[in-house]
C-alpha cells in the first residue's frame, strides 16, 4: 500500500498538516476538550475551540502545547491521533512518513517527546526539523547558498529567530514571548486599567483587530465585554489601538532585543547579506499592524513579511518531503 508522506507543524495555537502532493489539508486551533471524570476527549480542534471557557465543570478544554512544547504528553497524543486520522481517512494502515517542527532551542529530551508522541500515531518514520529553518524554506528563501538569510518566526508560544546559510543554522536563539504572550498582556492591561475581567479569546480578538505594535499608526476603536472584577457583573468599554501598543510594548521590545542580539552574535560577512537581503518575519505574529516597520526602525536592516505568514513553516515541510532525501542524511 503507498503511504502518504506528511508535513505537521505543531504549534501552540494550531496544527497545520501538508500531505505530499496534496497540499495543506488542516488547519485546526490545538485545543483538546476532555471530560475529566472519565479522560475521555470529547472535541479536537475547532469544536474543542469553541469550548474554551464556556464549559461545564467536568468538561476541560486543553492547551496541551505550551511554548511549542508538549506540556500534556497524553493529550498531544489525542490531538495528533485524530488529526492524522482526518486527514488521513481510510488508508491509516498504510504507515506514514512525518515530518514535525519544533522550536529552535528545545532539549533533546523535549525533542524526543514530540518524537514518541509522533511515533505512537503509527508513522513508518519521524523526522524533526527546527521552525525557523523551515519557515525560511515555506517562506522562498534559499537557504542553500553560502550567504546569509534572517528569519523571525513570531508563532503562538515561541518566537524563533535564526539566521541560516548552507543549509543549516549558524545562530539562532528562541524566546517565550509571542502571540500567547500577547493574549495575556491585553488581558493584563484591561485588568489593570479597567478592572474589567476578560477572557483570551477576547484577547485574541482585540489583537487581531485593532492591534498595532506602532505608536499612532493606527486610530481604531471596538468595544470589549468583561466582568467587572468590582461589582462582579458583566460591563463593556471601548478600547483603542493606542491602548494595545501600550499593553504590548514591553514583549514586543524583548523580541526586538533578542533578534539584535542575534545580528550582533553573527559572522561580518553573513552580516552584509543580511543587510542587502532583509529579514523575513513570518509566524501569526508578522500579521500585526507595524510588526515589520518596527523591527525595521529599530535594527536599521529592511524587514519584509512573508506572503503567507501563518502557513509558511507547514509550506516549508512541503518542500522538505519533496528532497526526503536531503533529511534522511
Amino acid at each position: 500500500m503507498f503511504s502518504k508522506d506528511i508535513g505537521i507543524d505543531l504549534g501552540t495555537a494550531n496544527v497545520l498538516i501538508y500531505i505530499k502532493g496534496q497540499g495543506i489539508v488542516l488547519n485546526e486551533p490545538s485545543v483538546v476538550a476532555i471530560d475529566s471524570e472519565t479522560k475521555k476527549a470529547l472535541a479536537v480542534g475547532t469544536e474543542a475551540r469553541d469550548m474554551l471557557g464556556r464549559t461545564p465543570g467536568k468538561v476541560k478544554a486543553i492547551r496541551p502545547m505550551k511554548d511549542g512544547v508538549i506540556a500534556d504528553f497524553e493529550t498531544t497524543e489525542i490531538m495528533l491521533n485524530h488529526f492524522i486520522r482526518k486527514v488521513n481517512g481510510k488508508s491509516f494502515f498504510a504507515r506514514p512518513r512525518i515530518l514535525i517542527c519544533c522550536p529552535s532551542n528545545i532539549t533533546q529530551v523535549e525533542k524526543n517527546a514530540i518524537k514518541e508522541a509522533a511515533e505512537r500515531t503509527g508513522a513508518r518514520k519521524v523526522f524533526i526539523e527546527e521552525e525557523p529553518k523551515v519557515a525560511a524554506i515555506g517562506a522562498g528563501l534559499d537557504i542553500s547558498k553560502p550567504s546569509g538569510n534572517m528569519v523571525i518566526d513570531i508563532g503562538g508560544g515561541t518566537t524563533d529567530i535564526a539566521v541560516l546559510s548552507l543549509g543549516g543554522i549558524v545562530d539562532s536563539s528562541s524566546i517565550k514571548i509571542a502571540g500567547n504572550r500577547f493574549d495575556t498582556d491585553i488581558i493584563k492591561y484591561v485588568k489593570d486599567k479597567y478592572k474589567l475581567l476578560i477572557g483570551d479569546r477576547t484577547a485574541e480578538e482585540i489583537k487581531m483587530t485593532i492591534g498595532t505594535v506602532l505608536p499612532d499608526a493606527k486610530k481604531e476603536k471596538m468595544d470589549v465585554r468583561g466582568r467587572d472584577l468590582i461589582t462582579g457583573l458583566p460591563h463593556t468599554i471601548t478600547f483603542t489601538s493606542k491602548e494595545v501598543e501600550e499593553a504590548l510594548r514591553e514583549s514586543v521590545y524583548t523580541i526586538i532585543h533578542t533578534a539584535k542580539n542575534v545580528l550582533e552574535q553573527t559572522p561580518p560577512e553573513l552580516s552584509a547579506d543580511i543587510i542587502d537581503k532583509g529579514i523575513v518575519i513570518t509566524g501569526g505574529g508578522a500579521l500585526i499592524n507595524g510588526f515589520d516597520e518596527l523591527i525595521s526602525q529599530e535594527l536599521k536592516v529592511p524587514v519584509f513579511s512573508a506572503e503567507s505568514p501563518l502557513t509558511c513553516v507547514v509550506e516549508g515541510t512541503g518542500v522538505l518531503l519533496d528532497n526526503i532525501e536531503l533529511i534522511e542524511k
